[in-house]
């Protein structure tokens, strides 16, 4: 089993998610009482909040490459950024290492375009709505992502930073996005991406009006393909 190397912390809400996702997975598959190899960098979200308040992603990039850096010379076989807005610097983090970065929204798309979906709403903070390091990945991947309109993205922003990310899950809240999804739904979208990994914790993918798709959930099984690939194969072959 590789070990999974997670940069959590962004907040520790959705890292703990991240956390109980991988070793079930990992439990499911292996069965017993098996659990993943995993190392947890969880950084202090209040600095990296400042600097993406700032616009100071060329420091915040430089934080979490080194974060990287540390949980390869650990023995990470693979690195997670276990927040969707942080990839807007993944390419220069996975510059930096020499053991794969697992990127979000590749496997998202991934995801989407195994259900047969093309125009799926993102709900996200406002960074990963407005600057354009999704939607541009995500059309270069054959998808035309549609995000609520300046209003709306204000209210899903707000809920993510000043409710989820402090551990407050209010039914006022669910409403609100329910809200958004059906003046998304009434625009044409045909699925919805849960776009910030503490999303989860408000909305169920399985109970919306539209297909849904948990990143928290996808970037989590992703690792742990990568984690029990050799090993599941190797059991195969010996079968």
């Amino acid at each position: 089993m590789e070990t999974i190397g997670l940069i959590g912390g962004m907040s520790f809400e959705s890292s703990a998610v991240y956390y109980r996702l991988v070793n079930e997975m990992v439990r499911d598959r292996k069965g017993g009482l098996a659990s993943a190899e995993l190392i947890l960098h969880s950084v202090n979200f209040e600095e990296i909040v400042t600097l993406q308040k700032a616009g100071d992603w060329d420091m915040a990039a430089r934080r979490l490459a080194d974060v990287a850096l540390r949980l390869q010379i650990a023995g990470a076989g693979c690195i997670l950024i276990c927040t969707n807005t942080m990839h807007l610097i993944a390419d220069k983090v996975a510059d930096k290492i020499s053991v794969p970065l697992i990127h979000i929204i590749d496997e998202t798309a991934k995801s989407l375009h195994a259900a047969g979906r093309k125009r799926p709403l993102l709900l996200a903070t406002r960074y990963t709505m407005e600057h354009g390091f999704y939607s541009n990945r995500m059309k270069s991947l054959g998808l035309d992502i549609m995000v609520p309109d300046a209003g709306d993205r204000t209210t899903v922003h707000d809920i993510i930073f000043n409710e989820l990310c402090a551990g407050k899950v209010l039914d006022s809240s669910r409403q609100k996005l329910f809200d958004v999804i059906a003046r998304a739904v009434e625009n044409g979208a045909d699925s919805i991406i849960l776009g910030c990994t503490e999303i989860c914790l408000i909305l169920d993918p399985d109970h919306l009006p539209l297909p849904g798709f948990d990143t928290t959930a996808i970037h989590a099984r992703a690792a742990v393909d990568f984690a029990l690939g050799a090993d599941e194969t190797a059991e195969e072959e010996a079968a």
